[in-house]
This record gives C-alpha cells, sequence and structure tokens, in this order.
C-alpha cells in the first residue's frame, strides 16, 4: 500500500506574507516541516505542492521533491488532489505547511488509521480540550478552533466553529471536548471524488471543508493524540517558534 505525504505551500498570505520562506532559525519555515513529515515511518514519498516558483526555489536548495500547481485553488484538499491524480497512490497525507514543530508519529497514527480500516475514506485527529482551563475555556468559544464530536467507532459526526457538545447540564468535561488538528488522510478516490463535489449547505455556513466529506457520507475516522501542534499564522507566532528552536 503507497503512502504519499503532499504539503500544500501557498506563498501568499494575508496575515504574514510569505511566511513558507520565513528563515530566521536557518531554515525555511516549508524546510522545517518537510524534514519533520520526513520522519513518519510509514510514508513512501513527500511532496510539497507549491504554487509560485520562489517555494520551488527553496525547495531546490534543501533538496526537497516538490511540484508546481495552480494558483487558483480554492482549498489545500484541491492542491493535493491536482498532485495525486498524476501520482498513482492508496494513501494520501495532507500535511500543513505551516507546522513545523507536526510530530510524525501523529503522521503515522493517521496512516495506521486508514490501513486498519478499508471502509474509511478519510481519518483525520484531534486533541483534548481541558474545559477547567482559561485556555481551554477560550478554545471553547474561540471560533479559529474547530471542534469535533465522534462515535463510540471513532467514526466523525460533526465539525464546527462552535462549543460542541452543549453542556446542559454543566456535568463532568473531562474527555468531552476534542480539538480539531488539521491533518487529513484521504483515500486515493475519495480525494479526486471529493475536489469534484459542489460546495454543500453545512460547508458554506461553518466554512469547514471536510463538512463536504460528511454531507456526501464519507466516512471519516477520529485518532486521539495528547497534543496539538503550534500553526505559524502571525510573525508573532513565527518569533515564539523561532526562541523554541534556538532553546532547544
Amino acid at each position: 500500500m503507497k503512502v504519499l505525504a503532499v504539503i500544500p505551500a501557498r506563498y501568499a498570505s494575508t496575515r504574514f506574507p510569505a511566511k513558507l520562506l520565513a528563515n530566521k532559525t536557518g531554515k525555511y519555515l516549508i524546510q522545517h516541516v518537510y524534514q519533520q513529515v520526513c520522519l513518519a515511518k510509514r510514508l513512501d514519498r513527500v511532496l510539497i505542492a507549491a504554487d509560485d516558483q520562489r517555494i520551488g526555489d527553496a525547495c531546490d536548495s534543501f533538496g526537497a521533491n516538490w511540484q508546481m500547481t495552480r494558483t487558483d485553488h480554492q482549498s489545500g484538499t484541491d492542491r493535493i488532489a491536482e498532485v495525486a491524480s498524476k501520482i498513482k497512490a492508496d494513501i494520501i497525507v495532507n500535511v500543513q505547511g505551516d507546522e513545523p514543530e507536526i510530530d510524525p508519529t501523529h503522521i503515522d497514527l493517521l496512516i495506521e488509521l486508514m490501513q486498519n480500516d478499508p471502509d474509511a475514506s478519510m481519518a483525520t485527529l484531534a486533541a483534548p480540550i481541558d474545559a477547567t482551563t482559561n485556555e481551554g475555556k477560550a478554545d471553547l468559544v474561540n471560533p479559529n478552533v474547530v471542534k469535533l464530536v465522534m462515535g463510540l467507532d471513532k467514526r466523525a459526526l460533526y465539525f464546527s466553529r462552535s462549543c460542541i457538545p452543549f453542556n446542559r447540564d454543566k456535568s463532568e468535561t473531562k474527555g468531552l471536548y476534542r480539538r480539531h488538528l488539521g491533518i487529513y488522510a484521504y483515500r486515493y478516490d475519495a480525494l479526486l471524488k471529493l475536489s469534484t463535489l459542489p460546495q454543500t449547505i453545512l460547508e458554506k455556513t461553518e466554512k469547514l471543508e471536510q463538512l463536504r466529506a460528511l454531507e456526501n457520507g464519507m466516512k471519516i475516522l477520529v485518532g486521539d493524540v495528547d497534543h496539538p501542534a503550534v500553526g505559524i499564522d502571525t510573525p508573532e507566532q513565527y518569533e515564539e517558534f523561532v526562541n523554541r528552536y534556538q532553546n532547544k
């Protein structure tokens, strides 16, 4: 079973222009991500999907495999679907290009979920939200932190920017809330199908493209991990990463 990881790499970024080429650590941000992903043991190949020659030039400088993709894709899913359509693989993993500290074992867990359940169209990950802490309480009401609920069979039931589930009786919260992590594994055919489906009402409402898969009956497995990777969305977050990296 061939497993391909694709890292969508857009040059433009509203809050942090050209962030993937930031290199205060001596490495490009996209280089950190690529090298972390390459540490996963269940991958056969890692590829960066770039939309700008400047990212491609950076990839060449550190020996990364990369392909140029169209610039008009609406999502990372569409970008990796373009790549996957040219490279046959059984499972395709979509890793965000701005998570330089992603845990390779999380990638392996995602792949293992797919390998163990041939009926699953997709798999993703979640980390606990501790509602007893101030940080956890803030995450529950933060629309930028996507929450999810899943069944006893580890199948995703719903994703939302709102706090789900609603704790009506204010009962015990341990293990109740989960934060969705934006990493996915797709079955090859499911990825190509998903990229051709029109947007659905829930997807448009929540602005969450994984809801398109749920609304079309796709089975999404969820793996639990103990911590999320820290994404880099702003220059301030990048500076924090640089400090962590230099103080290792």
